[in-house]
Formats: C-alpha cells, structure tokens, sequence
C-alpha cells in the first residue's frame, strides 16, 4: 500500500523527480568514474615498468632514482662507471642488464642513450614489450628510434633528420651529427612515448669534439671517421637488472648498496613506485573528497525538493490522514519516495559510468596511456550504491519528520 501510494506520488511529479534523479545519477557516476581513474592511474603507473628486479644508479634517492631512469624526471646526481656496469653485468645471479645514458634532449623531449637489450627486456603494462610501429630499430650509430608521442608532437615519420641539443635545456646543439629516424615505436603510455632513443655508441659520438660541456672551437670530426672510433662510455646514468632467481634480488640489491668502488645504489621499482605513491596520494585523496562533496550535495539537493514540496502536498497529507493513515504511514511514505530515488539515480549513475567507460576507454589509452578496464561491478562500488540509498533515507527523515507532525487541522487550513 504505502510503495504504491509513494510511486504514484512520484509519477505525478516527473519533472522535479527527474531532475533529483538525475542530480543523484551525475554525482554517483562522477564518484565512482573518479575512483576508477583513480585505480587505472595507480595500476599504469605501477605498470610503467614490470620485469625489471632491480633498478642500478648513483647514490641518491630511492624516488629520484626511480624517476629520472623510469620517467625521465629530474636529472642524475651522478653516473655509473662503465667499470661498475661490467662488474654488475658479470655478475652470476644477473640474467640481464640494460645501460640507460641520460642528459640530452630534444625540443624538451628526453634522449636517451641504451642498447637493443632494451626493446628485449623492457616490459610495462603486465609483461608487454615496446614494439616499432612504423621502420626498425638502430642499425647505425646515427639512428635514432623516437616515441610516439615525439613523432606526433613534431610531425616527424620514418628517415626525417633530427638534431639533439646539448643538455636539458641547453640551446647549443649537435648539428655536426645529426641523427636519421630510423623507426617509430608504438603507443605505450609510458614515458617511452615521450623518448627519443639512440644507441649508447651515439652519446658519445656526438660528444667526441666537446669537452668539459662545452663543443671545442673549430673541431669538426668527419662522421665516417667518428664511426670507425672506439665508442665505448665511460659511464651511464643507470641500469634496469634482471635476476637469475626472485630469491637472488635481495642479496644482488646488498650487494651493489655495498659496492666498494663507488657509491651505488639499487632500489626495487615496485617498493619505489609505492614511496612515490605515497607522496603523490594526498592529491588524489583531495580529488576523492570533492567528488564525495557532490555526492553530499546532491542528496542535499533531495532533501531540498521534498521539504519544498511539502508546502504544495499540505492538503494530500492531511487527507491521507483523514482516510485513516496513521502518521507513521506519512513518514513511511517520504521515506520511500526519497530510497526509490536514491536507488534509481544510485543505478543510473552505474549505467552512466559503464557507457563512458565503454565511449572513453580507447580514447584515453590512446591518449595519456592510461587503461580503464570494463569489469563487473565490485564489491566497493556496490557498498557505494548501498551506501547513498542509506544516505537517501536519512536525508529524508528530516522533511518526513515535519510531515510527521502535521494535523489535519494544520493541512485543511487555508492560509492568508
């Protein structure tokens, strides 16, 4: 009787309905698209990099380690001697180890210096490779294999000639050696979209005629005599490692933070990723609360309507009790009405999410590399919807509560 007499009410009043529903639907969705990017960030940002054991550098900062090798954030405070690299690289419980030399650029884009073993051994997202999507990788000291990102930005395709400034923000280039791109890599959404990437013989080609930063005065060295060179560095900025055995990374990590040679250090990319969460958590947890705040303010937004529309319905309760209804009934009633609506806009707001979800998702792999996955409802967002029809009926007892205590008298009465 009482769910009847409320889903009348409602039906009679579509449009303000209708506009709560939706209010409540838009937040929900927000809420919960939130907390799905939210969790998509944090699941590609962890997956930025994966089957890497170890991460080698100077001694630093666990974090900044991680970003200037990982992200090509900040700059190293040192390098790593290639005598230390070997030293590593011989090492028996190392499977693998892939040199990274960093500090040039191009058009604020990162070089980065490495070897083959990188497309072979660099895994992001669970296990997938870096592939080329346009030409092949590095076949001669001057070739260079760019980004996706790179290539989108400057309109650059496959044997376009580029040239790579000295430093991070430095105006003095390399245009004695410039460099033919030699392949394009596909999107990866890691900051290897965002890399222009050369073999190590290449940094230290086109740093053959500077010295102490700085391009010798009227030194030119032919390219064909540059390549007939020994092009072997003398340091890198770091390493990515893979170990024999998961139970050699402790030992092997103790080992290089121990090394007597030079300060060292080696830092677990999975322990790090977390610190640098950690840090970046706070805006995210900001971000959560403002999208609550809406969810707060739409059920406010109810609670607005149904206390209006009391004024209108004076007369419907007072007749209500008159027929016999008792006020319980009347609270009962309101209630009701604002749990349908909570639930209704609860559910659509699920709908809405999965449809942008369904609309968004290869849009925004594509673009920021970031993958939103389509599954079933989890059990959080389920608690979600619960929880803001329990919202509902709170929100709701306070306008119930008035119509509670309201006489026949009281709602037979005209007034003036």
């Amino acid at each position: 009787m009482i769910f009847r007499l409320a889903i009348a009410s409602l039906l009679a009043r579509t449009l303000t309905v209708g506009m709560t529903v939706l209010a409540i639907a838009l937040s929900v969705a927000l809420f919960l698209g939130v907390e799905k990017v939210r969790n998509g960030a944090k699941s590609s940002f962890a997956d930025t990099i994966s089957g890497t054991d170890l991460i080698v550098g100077a001694r630093s900062g666990s974090v900044q380690l991680l970003l200037y090798s990982v992200f090509r954030i900040g700059s190293a405070t040192n390098n790593l001697s290639w005598e230390s690299y070997q030293d590593i690289a011989a090492r028996p419980d190392v499977e693998w180890i892939v040199p990274i030399s960093l500090g040039d650029s191009h058009r604020q884009f990162r070089v980065m210096g490495t070897t083959t073993a990188f497309f072979e051994h660099y895994k992001y997202r669970q296990g997938r490779s870096v592939k080329v999507s346009e030409g092949a990788l590095m076949d001669d000291v001057f070739d260079t294999v760019i980004g996706a990102d790179v290539a989108a930005a400057l309109v650059y395709s496959v044997d376009d000639s580029i040239v790579v400034a000295h430093g991070l923000a430095s105006f003095t280039e390399h245009k004695d050696q410039p460099f033919r791109v030699s392949g394009i890599l596909e999107k990866t959404g890691t900051p290897v979209d965002r890399t222009v990437i050369v073999s190590l013989e290449a940094i230290e080609a086109i740093h053959v005629d500077w010295q102490s930063g700085a391009q010798l005065p009227g030194k030119a060295t032919p390219l064909d005599v540059i390549r007939e060179m020994d092009l072997t560095p003398q340091a890198v900025t770091a390493a990515l490692v893979g170990v024999e055995s998961p139970l050699q990374t402790f030992a092997l990590q103790r080992a290089i933070n121990d090394y007597s040679e030079e300060p060292l250090l080696a830092i677990l990319p999975g322990v790090a990723l977390q610190e640098l969460w950690g840090i970046v958590g706070i805006a995210e947890t900001a971000l959560l609360a403002v999208s609550a705040m809406v969810v707060v303010t739409a059920l406010i937004g109810m609670m607005a309507t149904i206390f209006s529309s009391l004024n209108e319905r004076r007369r419907e309760m007072a007749i209500y009790r008159a027929m016999g209804a008792r006020p319980v009934t009347i609270l009962g009633m309101l209630v009701l009405e604002a749990v349908v609506m909570a639930a209704i806009g609860a559910l659509l707001g699920l709908a809405f999410l999965y449809i942008g979800l369904a609309i968004a998702q290869p849009i925004v792999d594509s673009t920021f590399g970031l993958w939103l996955p389509i599954e079933m409802p989890s059990m959080q967002e389920v608690w979600v919807i619960l929880a803001v029809v329990g919202a509902g009926a709170i929100v709701s007892l306070v306008p119930a509560l008035r119509a509670y205590r309201m006489s026949v008298a009281d709602g037979m009465m005209v007034k003036t």
